[in-house]
């Protein structure tokens, strides 16, 4: 609630005494209702918002901008009021006819945020599903300057004004405000040097909310979007265009009710939530374009084309196009669809812009040779803002160039399926390319040309496995070509050809080398300078394509075995006619299966001994039973530890063993301490260490990340301690791939009863280690004797040095030539990184 409209009410209710000069802040709003002036409103008696007329009862006045010499301002309303924006180059009887078609269905507009209506909830409604496991977030405000709170109050009272948001002070779900830059146009500017660098400059704020928590938790709306490119195709050789936008597309489209409180969300000047869609919730897009399918659903590809809020009405010549604009103005009245006023431009005879032409040319820049020395000179230049649209003699010539280009007949040729592929691949610091093509003669024909930037984790690999990720990514990208077929792979790295016969690598390699097993490959060492195009390839990069395109895939989609059922004895395949079936068959198997101990209850419950056994079998049963007991439905063991413990049936073992072994909190140890954690757990069966032996030794995590030779690794030298927490081992490990910030792992670890103390931190500098000290160490362990480091200096500096001196420590440090001395931290490093390269997924996005 506004700070006067709460003083308003303290002195209606006698809550609070009006002193001598005491005064309140009261706005336009607050004026208003004093005097009396503010409408009636019929949906909130409660509001204090003015409501505003719709545009076509009260025309605002609005901020011209300077139009390109293309397009001019034509008025549906009197006094030159109700602007649009047309053709400049339409005749005097098709400027007559439009206007009138526009003023005849001037309701389609909005000039205003108040002339949105709503579209029907009957047509779409925007939910929000979340999933079972959901945990509701209740996010603080962020901090805002005097700028951005000034936009957002702006922002604030335009959405209460316009009945688009409403106060709400009890939510689950909280989201805060965050303001971002709207960027403008590009423009030149001068960087310390004194060197001309394109940019885009900041116009304003948009205010966001920050809805990431809540999007998490939603589950998503597979609605397919359309092409762009062939919208593009469709749209190609019209001679007039109508591009039409929706006034806030996302506002026009209401939330259901129970769903609105969980858009709640949080500024300086209360909390708040949606009536209508706000902008980014996760599922909005395909809202949006499942609404405006909905509504032009016998309109869509005959003669209009939708992405999302922008429409395309196009005509072969102006009286088809202006029966075809007549059809989308009328269905938007029918619906309450709302127009941008600013954004439509109707009748224009150009077809794209320069940013759309370039954005489709694009499309095929991987076939047009110096593409961007094409089009950087004379077309990036048009884009700047602030500079005047001069299509010169030197575009010209740009634009015929690149046209020749693109009609013209590609180089690369179909492929013919009965003759070998040949693969040239290279890598660079930063990119990996590729250049697929077959040899007809002694000529090479180029058929697909590919490239990729490297991520942050993939710039760190060595030579060797940026050189084979080429090949990796190569056989991915090309995979619908390549299987099957002979494949002859060039490439400048002479090592890669010794890898697929060499038994003894780095896990990477080897998992990579078991990927390409599939393939007919055949390596063939080959000199950079032979190799230029692949080479050219790896050394174009695009950050901005790098931070949205998907990840180079390490992993093949037919590697994984997507399900495998046994059968058991006694069910008839005739019998069975559908999964659900199957899988009742298996369980009621199951249930009737006899577990090991069967023998067992019989003889504890009714005295019965198996019949099969000889005079020394039944001693030998009679012995081995006395630690059982029977415990209605439960068969229980007292070990020799005196624990007693479950017995497991044959079909529950092999499930315990993956969750002690394989879960994220297993570890994946060794069979013995497996069959621990699983006594521990209190369990047992007869074969269990056998089994955790087993189950250790076929898990696929564990032979594909494991060691392969212990050989060359030196001894670590046992050190000789006394007392717990005395000495302690200290370390840093990483960087690794970014997760929620942090990048590095702090590890300490006692010499004596080996326990271990970890930390995920942002930075690996000296202040991190002294708070880990205090904080994880000294405060619940006490002060150390010695602490034993290597010769980083985020260790081995005055800081540290002072603070141990102060606290009386011995600080030890070792060398990199004999790292024994720090052996206990260099084991625990082994063992997160062995668990961390188990359990975390090979794109490491979890």
């Amino acid at each position: 609630m506004p700070n006067y409209t709460k003083f308003l009410k303290d002195m209606v209710t006698r809550k609070k005494r009006i002193e001598e000069f005491e005064t309140a802040a009261a706005t336009e709003t607050c004026l208003a209702l004093m005097h009396n002036k503010v409408p009636a409103k019929k949906t909130d008696p409660c509001s204090f918002t003015i409501d505003y007329k719709p545009s076509i009862e009260q025309p605002p006045i609005l901020e011209l901008k300077q139009l390109p010499e293309q397009l001019k301002y034509a008025y549906l309303g009197n006094n030159e009021t109700l602007h649009v924006i047309i053709s400049s180059k339409l005749q005097a009887d098709q400027e007559e006819r439009l206007i009138a078609t526009l003023r005849q269905h001037k309701e389609a507009l909005g000039w205003t945020i108040a002339d949105i209506k709503g579209i029907s909830l009957t047509i779409c409604m925007h939910k929000i599903l979340l999933d079972d496991n959901h945990k509701p977030t209740v996010d603080a405000q962020r901090r805002l300057n005097q700028a951005m709170k000034d936009v957002v109050r702006k922002e604030i009272m335009k959405w209460l004004d316009a009945g688009i948001i409403y106060p709400i002070s009890n939510s689950e779900w909280v989201s805060p405000v965050q303001c971002v830059p709207k960027k403008g146009g590009i423009t030149v500017i001068s960087n310390e040097k004194n060197e001309l660098i394109p940019t885009r400059t900041v116009t304003g704020w948009r205010v966001c909310m920050d809805y990431r928590n809540l999007n998490n938790a939603t589950r998503k709306d597979h609605f397919p979007l359309p092409f762009i490119d062939q919208m593009l195709d469709r749209l190609a050789g019209k001679q007039f265009y109508c591009f039409l936008d929706g006034y806030s597309g996302y506002n026009q489209i209401a939330i259901a009710p129970k769903d609105q409180s969980k858009t709640t969300f949080t500024c300086p000047y209360g909390t708040f939530a949606f009536h209508r869609m706000p902008f980014g919730l996760c599922n909005a897009p395909a809202t949006f374009q499942h609404c405006m399918t909905a509504i032009f659903s016998d309109l869509n590809e005959d003669c209009l084309e939708i992405f999302m809020d922008d429409f395309s009405t196009f005509g072969e010549d102006f009286d088809s196009c202006l029966r075809n604009l007549e059809k989308v103005l009328k269905r938007c009245k029918e619906t309450n669809l709302v127009l941008n006023w600013e954004k439509c431009h109707f009748m224009v005879d150009e077809g794209i812009g320069i940013r759309s032409f370039l954005g489709h040319a694009g499309f095929s820049r991987r076939f047009i040779e110096d593409f961007s020395k094409i089009t950087k000179g004379p077309f990036v230049s048009l884009k700047t803002q602030g500079r005047p649209f001069e299509f010169n003699n030197y575009c010209t010539k740009a634009f015929n160039l690149l046209k020749q280009k693109l009609v013209t007949a590609p180089i690369v040729e179909p492929p013919d399926w009965k003759l070998p592929f040949e693969l040239m691949c290279d890598a660079s610091d930063y990119a990996v390319g590729a250049v697929l093509g077959q040899r007809k003669g002694k000529i090479f024909h180029p058929i697909y040309y590919a490239s990729k930037t490297l991520n942050d984790a993939q710039v760190n690999y060595t030579t060797t496995e940026k050189e084979m990720l080429a090949v990796i990514f190569a056989f991915d990208k090309l995979r619908s070509y390549l299987i099957g077929t002979k494949v002859i792979v060039h490439i400048d790295h002479s090592a890669i050809k010794y890898l697929l016969s060499k038994k003894d690598a780095k896990p990477r390699l080897i998992r990579w080398i078991m990927l390409l097993q599939e393939f007919d490959i055949e390596i063939i060492d080959r000199k950079g300078t032979e190799n230029q195009v692949a080479d050219h390839l790896s050394r174009l990069e695009n950050k901005d394509i790098a931070d949205t395109a998907e990840e180079i895939q390490e992993v093949f989609p037919d590697e994984q075995l997507l399900s495998a059922a046994s059968q058991p004895a006694g069910i008839d395949d005739n019998s069975i006619t559908s999964i659900t079936e199957l899988i009742a068959s298996v369980e009621e198997s199951a249930e009737k299966s006899t577990p090991w101990y069967a023998d067992f209850v019989n003889y504890i419950v009714r005295g019965i001994l198996p019949h099969q056994l000889n005079y020394q079998g039944r001693k030998r049963f009679k012995h081995n039973v006395k630690g059982y007991f029977w415990d209605e439905p439960y068969m229980f063991k007292q070990c020799a530890d005196q624990i007693i413990r479950r017995c497991i049936p044959e079909e529950e073992q092999q499930i315990i063993l993956e969750q002690c072994h394989s879960a994220p909190y297993g570890g994946h140890f060794g069979g013995n301490r497996t069959a621990a954690k699983v006594l521990q757990s209190g369990l047992y069966w007869p074969t269990l260490h056998r089994d955790a032996q087993l189950f250790c030794q076929q898990c696929d995590r564990c032979q594909r990340t494991g060691n392969i030779s212990r050989r060359n690794e030196m001894p670590l030298q046992n050190i000789l301690e006394v007392e717990l927490f005395d000495v302690w081992g200290i370390d840093f490990m990483g960087p690794f791939p970014s997760s929620f910030g942090n990048l590095y792992i702090l590890l300490a670890v006692d010499c004596v009863s080996k326990w271990v103390e970890a930390i995920a931190t942002t930075h690996n500098d000296d202040k991190t280690v002294q708070r880990f000290i205090k904080k994880n160490i000294f405060t619940r362990f006490g002060t150390s004797r010695v602490i034993i480091s290597d010769e980083g200096r985020h260790f081995s500096n005055r800081s540290i040095a002072a603070a141990l001196r102060k606290l009386g420590i011995n600080h030890k440090l070792s060398t990199a030539y004999h790292p024994q001395t720090n052996g206990h931290a260099e084991v625990s490093n082994r063992e997160i990184k062995s668990i961390l390269e188990k359990v975390v997924n090979p794109n490491m996005k979890d």
